[in-house]
């Protein structure tokens, strides 16, 4: 199983839902890059459950950095965060083991690991996963935002109510980034929440759509071909277990109109290039142009969901049925923004660094 991603700044994860602890391995990050464990621990709280629209499983997630990092900065040297494992209830699992929950990966575990593989709480596939990857990418948000480089997501659409476009960038993502609910209109915040009160209340689940922005990347950066831009980012955000899909401006929206509609015109204001729209998200030949960063990821209903459901015991190769008890999430979207954002900056770190070198986030 590989779970490494990078080249310059690598990243490495371990550990399993209900196992002693997950944690995350950064390697390759320049010394001197200044490390903010409160910023970290506000990361991580914006990944953690909130109210009626979040799984009961209540995880306080106080980390620990057990290397690389010295008098609040990096050394240069692998980082090592650990984050231990407290709430879990591994009994809510071990009744239903050979059954195949819907849209997990119980069965394909089984098939590659040969069951050997720790399935309390989906494991190593976990969504728990996650909260290593945030702390990590916290560290890697301040590296990229020293060079002003900024991202900020938020949630485009849940249940059939869209948020409002990004409209004034910067002011938009620091507006998002102080927010638990990351919606950039207020109401519409409000409306969300209730379809997913609602949605639990009818014991399902509703998933949505996330969209980032990612601003003052500089021109240049990226690889034609198999290392391109968007390839290195859709690499990592497909690993976020609830992401299935992922556009880059707007790659499906306008697909079935005219070249002349698409197209990114190129002029010049105040001495620098720009285009007049950003269809193409920022990025050409797979190398970013100066231009705002646009995607936006399809998050799916989460698949733990209270409903009797159809399914087999893999054990005895026969039909079954499934009715899922434990704590789960309603909707995963709100709590996923974050973990976007992260995988985002330690992606940028990696490319930066391979473009630049180094030193160039310290």
């Amino acid at each position: 199983m590989k779970n490494t991603f990078g080249q310059s700044v690598s990243v490495t994860i371990y550990g399993e839902s209900h196992g002693q602890a997950i944690g995350i391995i950064l390697d390759g990050l320049a010394p001197g890059i200044p490390v903010d464990e409160n910023f970290m621990q506000s990361q991580l709280t914006l990944r953690r459950p909130s109210g009626a629209i979040s799984t009961a499983r209540q995880e306080p997630d106080p980390f620990q950095i057990l290397s690389g990092v010295f008098e609040g900065k990096t050394t240069g040297t692998p980082i090592s965060i650990m984050i231990p494992n407290s709430q879990t209830r591994s009994k809510d699992y071990s009744a239903t083991r050979p059954l195949a929950r819907p849209g997990h990966a119980d069965y394909t575990a089984y098939c590659k690991y040969h069951g050997f593989e720790d399935y309390r709480g989906g494991g190593h596939f976990s969504g728990r996963i996650t909260a290593a990857l945030v702390a990590g990418g916290a560290i890697a948000i301040s590296a990229l935002k020293s060079k002003n480089i900024l991202i900020g997501t938020h949630i485009k659409s849940c249940g059939n109510i869209t948020d409002r476009d990004f409209d004034q960038l910067d002011q938009d993502i620091q507006a998002l980034n102080q927010k638990v609910f990351a919606v950039l209109d207020d109401d519409k915040a409000m409306q969300m929440q209730d379809k997913i009160k609602q949605t639990a209340e009818q014991r399902d689940s509703i998933g949505g759509i996330l969209e980032t922005a990612v601003l003052h990347l500089p021109a240049g950066v990226g690889e034609p071909w198999f290392d391109t831009l968007e390839s290195l980012l859709s690499h990592a955000l497909f690993s976020i277990p609830a992401i299935k899909g992922v556009q880059f401006g707007n790659a499906f929206d306008l697909v079935n109109g005219f070249g002349s509609a698409y197209n990114d015109a190129f002029r010049i204001q105040n001495d620098k290039i720009i285009t007049e729209t950003n269809h193409n998200a920022g990025i050409n030949g797979g190398i970013s142009n100066g231009m705002p960063i646009l995607f936006q990821c399809a998050v799916k209903p989460t698949p733990s969901i209270y409903q009797k459901q159809n399914t087999v015991n893999f054990f005895e190769k026969e039909n079954a049925e499934l009715e899922i008890k434990g704590r789960h999430d309603p909707a995963v979207i709100h709590r996923a923004r974050v973990v976007v954002d992260s995988i985002t900056a330690l992606v940028l770190c990696d490319i930066l660094a391979g473009r630049f070198g180094t030193d160039y986030l310290a």
